[in-house]
């Protein structure tokens, strides 16, 4: 049997009480660290969201997923101590949980996703998703052939549900998603104040090979609940028209997110539609276009924010601070010349044009 995400096998776990034990969750905080942060320190982490980070990795992800970590305490979390989960397909190595809890005195949860909630549906038709799997390779699409949890379907899946996969997430209210080999000046998780619901860092184009069925199935879901649609939505920014989509979507790699609006009954019903159409299978959905066009549609775009203090890397594509004086301010090491805003495979002009309207 292929091994893929199974969307209907995960959505069953997403939204139940916190005393489901579907995830298995292993608790760890540096109980062994003793001195107490400065009085500083205290009233950051009195001031703190109800948020944590979500990490998505494997074993072999170890030396990445440090040096994000590392980077990101060094920083800001030093200092307000937001806990971190980590998730896996596999149990996480001894190893990998002693070198990860020495990096903070944050609360850290190690998460096992159980592999039968990694089996697609048994209603997809394998010899039609392993032919779109099979094309993709063939057109030298990234991950195209991938059914594997990381950078193929499952990951794609499980991340447009949002990861709310184990108690913790589910109990918060925000969400950062972090990934091996990151860096950049970490965000400050204050977006409560601002009255935002998603930030973002980076706009791209997608890959259009990888959806060439989902916009149609977005304008289905649009006139089955024109009810759900908001006014003043951000659609404008990803569709002149409606009618055609330009492949622009915010980067999930990057995501500061309100993990209500993910939970809402909107972005819910959206999810449970395109799942049901099997194209995160048979063809390759990934979790930023839908979770792009899910907030395009369902926010006012007053509730989308992009956050130009906030300098991120992922190879290859780096945003370094842009506006003002948020570049020093933020004492960034990036070279403002590379950042990937002035790409032409950037949407960040489209962005720009739209919210000047």
């Amino acid at each position: 049997m292929i091994r893929a995400t199974s969307l209907s096998s995960i959505k069953n776990h997403l939204y139940g009480t916190p005393s489901e034990d579907s995830i298995t969750t292993y608790p760890d905080t540096n109980t062994d660290v003793t001195t107490l942060p400065d009085p500083d320190e205290r009233l950051a982490i009195d001031r703190r969201a109800n948020a944590t980070f979500v990490i998505l990795c494997r074993n072999s992800d170890l030396d990445g997923t440090i040096r994000s970590i590392r980077e990101n305490e060094d920083r800001f979390n030093r200092k307000y101590q937001y806990p971190y989960v980590l998730l896996n397909e596999v149990l996480f190595t001894e190893e990998f949980k002693r070198r990860i809890r020495v990096l903070t005195n944050a609360k850290v949860e190690f998460g096992l996703i159980p592999p039968e909630h990694w089996y697609q549906p048994d209603w997809i038709d394998e010899a039609k998703a392993t032919e779109g799997r099979e094309n993709m390779v063939a057109n030298n699409i990234i991950y195209g052939g991938s059914v594997s949890s990381t950078g193929g379907t499952g990951e794609s899946s499980l991340m447009s549900t949002s990861t709310v996969t184990s108690t913790r997430i589910r109990s918060c209210l925000w969400k950062r998603i972090i990934k091996p080999i990151v860096h950049g000046n970490p965000a400050p998780l204050e977006i409560p104040c601002a009255d935002h619901t998603l930030a973002f860092t980076i706009t791209m184009y997608e890959y259009e090979a990888t959806i060439p069925t989902l916009w149609k199935e977005v304008r289905d879901f649009q006139k089955l609940h024109p009810e759900y649609i908001a006014e003043d939505n951000a659609l404008g920014f990803m569709s002149d028209n409606g009618e055609r989509y330009n492949l622009c979507h915010f980067w999930s790699n990057f995501e500061i997110a309100d993990m209500d609006f993910w939970r809402g009954e909107a972005y819910s019903a959206f999810f449970e539609y395109l799942d049901s159409k099997g194209g995160f299978y048979y063809e390759r959905w990934g979790d930023a276009p839908v979770h792009s066009i899910g907030a395009a549609l369902f926010l006012p775009r007053s509730k989308i924010h992009f956050w130009d203090e906030i300098g991120y890397e992922h190879n290859p594509y780096t945003h370094c601070p842009r506006m003002g004086n948020n570049w020093q301010h933020g004492r960034c090491s990036c070279d403002p010349q590379r950042s990937f805003d002035f790409d032409n495979y950037s949407c960040m002009n489209k962005w720009d044009r739209f919210m000047e309207r």
